[in-house]
């Protein structure tokens, strides 16, 4: 099969969808491996790296869209790429098309397959796992920086010092995005309450971490509660593949302390706040009745080597069942299955589907 990966165009994204070892896999199995020049340079990969793992370096993104079987990249394509979809090309990538009904009505035009990181389950949503960790350790990192003053935040050290409070962190949804937030909070020595419907996981959270923490249910009035005395609040709340569930409501802005931030990891499935909307790494913050946020789509991005790392030592297993056995056949194990989220111009997710009031095509009956 023929490969593709090309840079990514989305704002201040650094990550690529191939390290030059993947390349080398790939082109073991049999594959021809197709990459822009300058790719992976973001990453810190050069293109000699790719060219002497057995790559072939083009010199514009157009030229390897055309060539190329499957495009393997890290973000969904944005509007000036859409021009390059085309019957039948496999696109191997982050979706979240629940909250991108554009892109999900060109990726239906051009009658794509389209293979979603997000939605693959394998025990699990392994290549949306190391994304969720690194987002989650980051929203910590980010969330403390702009508590400082200079930014609009309270001006108060997450950790305190002795004689002064610490921080009261507050984490919607403790999976592993809100596990990981939790676990660099508690570090940092915050404190930290975190909420989540699933009475096993809150057992679970408190087993890891003990006093702590707070685990609360979480319902309307308990969030509510929390929010009123929090300084950080971590939204990482997610339903895969569909729009995420507005728990941070607007009414409650103006109860919570000026100066507190909220930082919304959801934001590429829809954002879990009410008065959420996507911002970038050059501009990630807004203020809304006080209250910092930041809403940045692409979080790991910041990090842009160990993101890639982490993200491709997930994908590469799966998309290598693709390319040594076509989708159709790969499409025999779930794992790649559940990732497909169009198939020649129907759409086979149902949460996608329900989320733009679509119709859904089951991809059993169609291949």
């Amino acid at each position: 099969m023929k490969i593709g990966c090309v840079k990514e165009i989305k704002n201040n994204e650094f990550r690529v969808g191939l390290t030059p070892d993947n390349v080398k896999t790939y082109v073991a199995a049999g594959h021809h491996v197709y990459m822009e020049r300058g790719a992976g340079i973001g990453s810190g990969f050069t293109d000699n790296e790719y060219v002497d793992a057995g790559a072939s370096i083009i010199d514009n993104a157009a030229e390897v869209w055309s060539l190329v079987d499957m495009m393997i990249k890290v973000k969904e394509p944005l509007e000036s790429e859409y021009k390059f979809f085309r019957e039948g090309l496999i696109l191997y990538t982050y979706l979240h098309l629940a909250a991108d009904k554009e892109q999900t009505d060109a990726l239906l035009a051009g009658k794509v397959k389209a293979v979603a990181y997000e939605t693959i389950e394998d025990n699990g949503l392994p290549c949306l796992a190391p994304m969720s960790q690194i987002a989650g350790r980051l929203s910590i990192q980010e969330g403390a920086k702009y508590l400082e003053k200079k930014f609009g935040g309270e001006g108060i050290l997450l950790a305190g010092v002795p004689g002064t409070p610490k921080a009261n962190v507050v984490i919607l949804g403790g999976g592993t995005v809100g596990m990981n937030a939790c676990k660099i909070a508690v570090g940092m020595g915050a404190n930290v309450t975190i909420l989540d419907v699933n009475l096993k996981r809150l057992e679970e959270l408190d087993n890891m971490f003990g006093a702590h923490i707070q685990t609360l249910v979480s319902t309307d009035s308990n969030i509510e509660r929390v929010l009123k005395d929090a300084d950080l609040v971590i939204g990482s709340v997610l339903i895969p593949g569909a729009s995420t569930p507005k728990l941070f409501k607007k009414k409650y802005l103006p109860e919570m302390k000026d100066g507190a931030v909220f930082v919304d990891v959801a934001i590429d499935q829809g954002g879990c706040g009410e008065s959420s909307r996507v911002t970038t790494h050059d501009d990630p913050v807004y203020i809304v009745d006080g209250v910092v946020h930041y809403c940045v789509g692409n979080m790991p991005g910041a990090v842009p080597r160990t993101s890639t790392i982490a993200l491709t030592n997930a994908t590469l297993k799966y998309g290598l069942m693709i390319a040594n056995q076509g989708l159709e056949k790969a499409c025999e194990n779930r794992a790649i299955s559940t990732g497909v989220n169009c198939y020649l111009g129907k759409l086979t997710n149902k949460n996608v589907a329900e989320a733009h009031g679509y119709e859904y095509t089951s991809l059993g009956d169609m291949i």
